[in-house]
C-alpha cells in the first residue's frame, strides 16, 4: 500500500506522447510544480491538457506550452499567457473554452461516473454549438459531458504513504476533483506523514483515488500579480 515514489521523474516515467492530462491548480495557486517540471524534462508531446488555465507565459503549465508539448487544452481562463495567445492565433494549438463552473462540474461528473448533466450556462452562445438541448420547467439547458483523463497531476499540502490527501486553503481548488477523474492520479505533497497521522475527518481525498505520491521540493508558489495598497504616510 505504500505509494511513495523516490522522485517526480520516477512518478511520471510511464507518461507517453498523446496522453490526456489533468493538472490541478487555479492560476498559479496549487500548481504541482515538481510534476510539471518533471513532465517538461521528459519532453512528451501531443498532450491534451485539462486545466483551469495554462499558467503564465513563463511559469507553471506555461513551460510545457513553450516547449510545444501541448496540442490541445480544455480550460476556462487563458488571459495570462502570451505564448498561449500566439500559438492559438497561429493555429498551432487547439482550444476548448469551457465556463469555469461547467468545467468543474464536468470533471466532478467524470470522477463520479455520471454520464452527463444539464446546465443553462452557455445557452445561446458558441458554447452551445453542436450540443444537445432540453427544456426543463420552461428553461433551456445544454447537455454537458464528463471529463476524464489518463493521468492527473495534483498538489496537496499533506499526504500519507497510502495517498490520503489534505489540501490547504485555496490550493484545494481543482486538485480535489481532478484526483478522482483520472485513470492514474499522481500527487506531490509538501509534507509526507505516516499512515494514521492524518485525522480522518480532515482528509479531503481518500487514498482509493490516488496511485502515486511524491515528496515535493523547492516550492516557489508563484503569484501572477501582486497588488498592495500604498502605505499611509507616517505608518
Amino acid at each position: 500500500m505504500n505509494k511513495l515514489y523516490e522522485s517526480a521523474d520516477a512518478a511520471v516515467a510511464d507518461l507517453t506522447d498523446g496522453i490526456t492530462l489533468m493538472a490541478g491548480g487555479f492560476g498559479l495557486c496549487g500548481n504541482p510544480e515538481n510534476l510539471i517540471r518533471a513532465i517538461h524534462r521528459k519532453g512528451i508531446k501531443d498532450i491534451t491538457l485539462i486545466s483551469n488555465n495554462c499558467g503564465t507565459t513563463d511559469l507553471g503549465l506555461g513551460i510545457l506550452l513553450q516547449n510545444k508539448q501541448i496540442k490541445k487544452i480544455v480550460a476556462s481562463y487563458v488571459g495570462e499567457n502570451k505564448e498561449f495567445e500566439r500559438q492559438f492565433l497561429a493555429g498551432e494549438l487547439e482550444v476548448e473554452l469551457v465556463p469555469q463552473g461547467t468545467l468543474a462540474e464536468r470533471i466532478r461528473a467524470g470522477g463520479a461516473g455520471i454520464g452527463g448533466f444539464y446546465t443553462p450556462t452557455g445557452v445561446g452562445t458558441k458554447v452551445a454549438e453542436g450540443k444537445e438541448t432540453r427544456v426543463i420547467n420552461g428553461r433551456e439547458y445544454l447537455l454537458e459531458l464528463p471529463l476524464v483523463a489518463d493521468f492527473a497531476i495534483i498538489h496537496a499540502w499533506k499526504a500519507d504513504k497510502w495517498g490520503n490527501l489534505v489540501f490547504r486553503k485555496t490550493a484545494r481548488n481543482f486538485n480535489a476533483i481532478m484526483a478522482k477523474a483520472a485513470k492514474v492520479t499522481i500527487v506531490e505533497a509538501e509534507h509526507i506523514v505516516e499512515v494514521g497521522e492524518l485525522e480522518p475527518d480532515q482528509i479531503h481525498v481518500p487514498s482509493i483515488y490516488v496511485d502515486r505520491v511524491v515528496k515535493g521540493e523547492s516550492y516557489e508558489k508563484w503569484i501572477e500579480r501582486r497588488t498592495t495598497r500604498p502605505r499611509p504616510e507616517g505608518a
